[in-house]
């Protein structure tokens, strides 16, 4: 957690265990890393990059090394931070189904773009 010095022990805590419950970790915050499966690990990765407060969030193959269910929870749930919070998320993926979760795809091939979808959201 990002502590400029105007925070105390205490609140840098709250903070994260809001954090936490956020992504629905709060009853693993105990644990340790190695303690934890791959999609909470990135649930919590995800709570570190929220502890920022950024406007914008880039994601590299952000459910590469996960299983489908866990790839469709975590994407559920970027999904629903970017909107509760006005943010704004990019994501780069080779998977078509992970592309599928987004508003507009660009496609680049072999350094240039090429071609782009805008998919209606209702």
């Amino acid at each position: 957690l990002l502590n400029d010095g105007n925070l105390s022990k205490k609140a840098c805590e709250e903070q994260a265990m809001r954090l936490l419950k956020h992504v629905k970790l709060s009853h693993k915050a105990d644990r340790l890393p190695l303690e934890l499966s791959g999609g909470e690990q990135q649930r919590v990765a995800m709570a570190r990059a929220m502890s920022h407060n950024p406007k914008l969030f880039l994601c590299d193959e952000p459910t590469g090394n996960l299983d489908t269910k866990t790839t469709a929870e975590v994407l559920e749930l970027m999904q629903k931070i970017v909107k509760e919070k006005h943010q704004t998320l990019i994501m780069v993926t080779h998977d078509p189904e992970i592309a599928g979760f987004a508003d507009r795809q660009i496609r680049i091939v072999d350094g240039k773009i090429n071609n782009e979808f805008r998919l209606d959201i209702v």
